[in-house]
């Protein structure tokens, strides 16, 4: 029995404080990162399409291949904003890219970190720091809407603050956007503020600090059908070009829109009625 009333204080807030994280394995190459408690989850077997079949985006998948074999080499790599085009396969080149240098380097590591995890983002940083390895850290679907303070803490990744950023990782992103935020929102600060061009400068100059930027556009309709052609051709679907243009094309027109994305999808559907399994 415990008498001493601080000592039953100590207890109690051992009961309540949770017990420490334990060390990460790294021997996994993909992790996602998640708080409360922090932690790394290893990722077993990555999402992922292979390199050869994303079909025109050659500039920035030979840029960032560029990049990622640098870094796994210990040699100075850049961080890269991926953005443009929704379902133009910018989330699809970071994995490919990876898992396409990681056979050569297998210390290389990617990181999952969500945007809403931002904030958490220093002390990823500290547990990252100093470990043996290399870190890509991936962040999908980044921008920030009005009053959102979240950008600050990607100013730990691209800046560093006073401890810099470590030298094992690098920061790769996608956005729908270059300035990761609403041109609507940038005009009408510009419009609104005493000082119109400081008002939006923070925010717009976050993008500047990334080394690459990567543009992904919408793809036309040749790109489009080429993209189908090569899941079919490398998961041995069999079909004639002309019946695989028609439902295709009528397959996009329903949609109302081309993109990596839609041809991925009218592939699985075309697989599942022609009796193949993926994967």
């Amino acid at each position: 029995m415990i008498d001493d009333p601080m000592d039953r204080i100590a207890v109690a807030l051992e009961r309540l404080a949770p017990a420490p994280a334990p060390a990460p394995d790294f021997g996994a190459t993909a992790f996602v990162w998640h708080t409360d408690p922090d932690r790394l989850e290893p990722v077993a077997e990555v999402a992922r399409v292979p390199l050869d079949l994303l079909v025109g985006v050659d500039r920035a998948r030979d840029t960032l291949l560029a990049n990622t074999t640098q870094f796994a080499q210990g040699l100075p790599a850049n961080n890269a904003l991926l953005w443009g085009a929704r379902g133009m396969g910018k989330s699809s080149l970071v994995k490919a890219v990876h898992s396409n240098v990681v056979e050569a380097f297998p210390t290389l590591k990617i990181v999952e970190l969500q945007r809403e995890d931002l904030p958490s983002v220093g002390r990823l940083l500290n547990l990252l720091r100093g470990v043996e390895g290399r870190f890509i850290l991936y962040c999908d679907d980044l921008s920030f809407g009005h009053d959102d303070a979240h950008y600050k803490s990607l100013k730990a990744v691209l800046d560093g603050g006073i401890e810099g950023r470590p030298e094992n990782v690098v920061l790769y992103a996608t956005s729908n956007r270059r300035h990761l935020m609403p041109r609507d929102m940038i005009e009408n600060e510009r419009g609104s503020a005493i000082n119109p061009a400081e008002a939006v400068e923070e925010k717009v100059s976050l993008s500047d600090r990334f080394g690459f930027w990567l543009g992904f556009h919408a793809c036309d309709q040749d790109q489009y059908l080429s993209m189908v052609r090569g899941y079919c051709d490398a998961y041995g679907v069999d079909i004639d070009d002309a019946t695989l243009r028609a439902q295709a094309i009528e397959w996009q027109a329903t949609r109302g829109s081309r993109s990596g994305r839609v041809a991925w999808q009218f592939f699985t559907d075309l697989a599942g009625r022609r009796g193949v399994k993926l994967g």
